[in-house]
Order: C-alpha cells, then structure tokens, then sequence
C-alpha cells in the first residue's frame, strides 16, 4: 500500500461531509479504524470512506449505534472488504430493512387517515378506531405500525384486562380530590 491508500482526518472528514469529531467518535464506538502515523496523527485506510458512508445512511434510516456496530463487525477487518462481503452483510438486514421500507410507506399513505393513534380527530376514526380501540393492541399509532384496524374491533369486543366487573372486596369509591389553592 503506497500513502495515496491512507487519508488524514481532514481528508476524511472533507470526502465524506462529516466534522473530524464524528470521525473520532465513530473511532472511539468501534466502527471504523484508524492507525498513527509517527507523529501519533490518525491515518484511515481509504476504505473507510464506504464504512463511513454505510454508517451514516444507517443513522439516516434510524438504525442504531449498536445495529451499525454489529453489522460492521461481520465484515473481516484484516482486509478490505469485498463486494460479496457487503452482499451477506446487506443479505442480513433486508428483513429489518423490509420492514422500515414497509412502515415509512404506512406513514406516506395513511397519515391523512386514521392511524390509531387515539386523537380520533379525523371522521375515519369513527370507523377504523371506535372509542379508540386501538389503544387495546398497545401505545402508539397502531396501525402505521402494522396493526390492522380489524384487530383492534376485534380485541375492543373483548373486555380489556385491566376492566373488572365487580368492585374488589372491601373497596370503596372514592371522589378524586381537587386543590383549589394557588401559590402567588
């Protein structure tokens, strides 16, 4: 390898639009490598600038740190890795890539209708989430995250867990108490 191979933090930093303290961070989580050159500056082989670039499209897509980690750490770190290596590695996410395709398209087509979210502020609430069924199949917007409207009819016809019949035994109702003190 001739130094054309190995690039300075700067050089780094300018190819790949980052500030040099991302660059160190990303060093310091483990996800790409440096070596010293004599004077004890960091030198990064030219193929961290893919590394790089898969680890911020990672960030962009919301995978996390320690996702990204994980994933760089299949590939061999004693060589630059190989077309085949990134193929396996891009072979291992496509579920969990699949399925952030499949929640990003939800969120594009159905967020100008109900997504059981329980603000049933939209007329189509009163449809796909009455008295906010959702809220039965979990927090959140329920049905961009998958959840199908049908589910939550179906488990709104069953009595929720936490709902009893009958009082438990020896317990009294009582009225919520209300301050009406203000401090000045």
């Amino acid at each position: 390898m001739d130094d054309t191979d190995w690039l300075t933090i700067g050089q780094v930093a300018a190819r790949a639009g980052l500030a040099p303290s991302a660059l160190r961070f990303y060093e310091a989580e483990g996800l790409i490598r440096a070596r010293r050159s004599g004077g004890g500056q960091r030198r990064f082989h030219r193929d961290v600038l893919r590394r790089v670039a898969f680890v911020r499209v990672a960030q962009r897509v919301g995978l996390t740190i320690q996702e990204v980690r994980a994933a760089l750490g299949t590939l061999p770190a004693e060589r630059t890795p190989t077309k085949d290596d990134w193929a396996r590695l891009s072979r291992s996410w496509q579920p969990r890539l699949d399925e952030q395709i499949a929640t990003l398209q939800r969120l594009r087509d159905r967020l100008t209708s109900c997504i059981g979210c329980g603000c049933l502020s939209f007329k189509a609430c009163a449809l796909y989430n009455p008295s906010d069924a959702a809220a039965r199949l979990g927090a959140g917007p329920r049905y961009l995250l998958g959840d199908a409207p049908e589910a939550a009819t179906a488990v709104a016809a069953r009595p929720a867990p936490s709902a009893r019949k009958t009082p438990r035994r020896g317990a009294t109702r009582r009225a919520p108490v209300v301050s009406r003190s203000r401090r000045g």
